[in-house]
């Protein structure tokens, strides 16, 4: 998904009716007031990332341009920031939920299963070689592709449970409060280019929302650590500055 793409699905969003039910892509994003929740916003900009980020990577595994440091430096960042964003759901998320909804506890369980799935991937994912030559990536191209696939399946079945129960269990104190607890044990891989790809997929608001619970001297560095991060992604891209 490129920029201009991007740009165009969050000004979609942007101009969505108040008060409406959302499905797009297999994703369900549901609202109320015409606004979405925090804990809803700042989730689905998480999703986007991943799906951005690991389509990205596989089209950067077929790219000769991309310096095999580059590559291998996106490769761990997908790898860290999909395991944190799903430990972070099974040990924390998902035990407030399955609280204030115990219907959710037979999805939730076959979600936790899917993450097992795709750690296994990542496990791949990770200990794939980045050779200095794209003809000789076929293992990691491999592994990239799975992840890719597995992430898109697993969000098309995550979302449509656990958007609504964002929006109707969990209070904004609680997502507060969970939010801050993933930022704080988030890992340390490139964490700039979460930054810019926020901004790829969401509109300024929802970007301001979805970093509300960044610490006040990381927030003063949002501008630096996205401009570093656009020219890492137009390395990856195969962009020409």
């Amino acid at each position: 998904m490129n920029a201009t793409l991007c740009a165009t699905r969050s000004a979609s969003l942007a101009e969505r009716p108040p008060g409406k039910l959302l499905i797009e892509k297999g994703s369900i994003v549901e609202e109320t007031s015409g606004r979405e929740s925090g804990a809803i916003t700042e989730t689905r900009l998480s999703h986007e990332m991943h799906r951005v980020a690991t389509a990205l990577l596989v089209d950067a595994v077929d790219r000769e341009s991309v310096p095999v440091e580059s590559l291998s430096v996106f490769r761990d960042f997908v790898v860290a920031n999909l395991r944190h964003h799903h430990e972070t759901e099974d040990a924390w998320l998902w035990p407030q939920i399955l609280a204030a909804a115990p219907e959710t506890a037979q999805p939730l369980e076959e979600l936790s299963r899917e993450h097992e799935r795709l750690e296994a991937a990542l496990d791949r994912l990770a200990a794939a070689e980045v050779d200095e030559r794209p003809t000789g990536r076929a293992a990691l191209r491999a592994a990239a592709l799975e992840v890719r696939e597995s992430v898109r399946l697993h969000l098309e079945h995550e979302e449509p449970v656990l958007f609504p129960a964002l929006r109707d269990r969990i209070t904004p104190e609680q997502w507060d409060a969970f939010s801050r607890r993933v930022i704080a044990s988030a890992p340390m891989v490139a964490g700039h280019l979460t930054i810019r790809l926020f901004e790829e997929v969401g509109t300024p608001e929802e970007v301001s929302s979805a970093l509300a619970n960044l610490p006040e001297d990381l927030r003063r560095l949002i501008p630096a650590m996205s401009d570093q991060a656009a020219v890492e992604l137009r390395v990856l891209r195969g962009i020409d500055s």
